[in-house]
């Protein structure tokens, strides 16, 4: 776990999980070295990992973690080999993500109310696209909330040049453009709310601040999330939707996909082009108002169609 903080520099979350799925495994080999382990031993743990109803995503990422300490084992001379070499992990369905209607992230929006934390969230989440666990780390420096007078024609002209910094997974920094809506509902809360939060603690540089006056919690931030989508009939809305569901809406709106790939701190382009399947309705709308023989279907489509009622 020390080689994974400090050498491989893996965030808290991702070093919080290899532990759970090495301590489910070291549970399941008891009193065994680890030069002692065979791949029928661990071939037969996926195997019952995959008898126990887990997902098959949840079985790769713990088989992920089994042969990370294989590895290390054979690195650090505690194994002759690597009995994880040949196992080859369960392939997890490609899941489409459930992205919310433009309409339905307005609603949960509306649906905050008066709680300026839960409406900074949710607006953060869904303009930037960041994972909850970048916005819950962002601190008030990794904001850019640019203006150059008191002017209303100012404030208004340089909106769009707010921007927010996050670091992703592997420490990879990026910055991302925060739009108007979200830069309202930041600002709002940053002079209603976040003062009376903090004074309650003992002083954060977190962005956003729990009724403590502490960083504002992960199981937090999904209950404020949850609490909202429930208000408008969609109790399954989870902060990762909302990140689907900018992309899905970017893509709609006609962004280049690399661009997505950008703004959501993809290592590979391949991530992103899931999302382009999750509007097969508007992919054929431009098809046909694009592709020349599309059209001439169309209307000769059309013009069977009316004869056809002429007759």
């Amino acid at each position: 776990m020390a080689h994974l903080r400090v050498e491989r520099s893996a965030s808290a979350a991702t070093v919080e999980a290899y532990g759970r799925d090495l301590d489910r495994y070291c549970s399941y080999l008891g009193e065994v070295r680890l030069d002692g382990v065979t791949q029928a031993r661990i071939e037969q743990f996926r195997a019952d990992l995959m008898a126990s109803g887990l997902a098959a995503s949840s079985v790769a990422r713990t088989l992920s973690a089994v042969r990370g300490l294989h590895r290390f084992a054979l690195l650090e001379g505690w194994a002759a080999d690597d009995p994880t070499a040949q196992v080859r992990p369960p392939r997890p369905g490609r899941r489409l993500p459930k992205a919310l209607t433009v309409d339905q992230v307005e609603a949960l929006i509306t649906a905050t109310g008066q709680d300026l934390t839960a409406r900074a969230l949710v607006e953060l989440l869904y303009g930037t696209g960041a994972r909850v666990s970048e916005v819950l780390n962002l601190d008030l420096d990794d904001l850019g909330l640019e203006d150059s007078g008191p002017g209303r024609a100012a404030r208004a002209a340089l909106a769009d040049r707010s921007w927010v910094r996050v670091i992703g997974k592997g420490d990879k920094e990026r910055v991302i453009p925060m739009g108007a809506c979200a830069r309202a509902a930041v600002e709002q809360y940053l002079v209603r709310e976040r003062p009376g939060r903090v004074l309650r603690g003992r002083g954060t540089a977190a962005l956003l601040v729990g009724r403590r006056g502490r960083r504002l919690s992960r199981q937090a931030a999904f209950e404020l999330v949850r609490a909202a989508g429930e208000a408008i009939g969609q109790p399954d809305t989870t902060p990762h939707r909302l990140r689907h569901s900018f992309a899905t809406h970017l893509l709609q709106g006609g962004a280049d996909i690399r661009v997505v790939q950008e703004l959501l701190g993809h290592a590979s382009v391949t991530t992103t082009q899931l999302y382009t399947k999750v509007t097969p309705d508007h992919l054929r709308e431009v098809f046909a108002a694009a592709h020349p023989r599309a059209r001439q279907a169309t209307s000769a489509t059309t013009g069977a169609a009316q004869a056809s009622a002429n007759t």
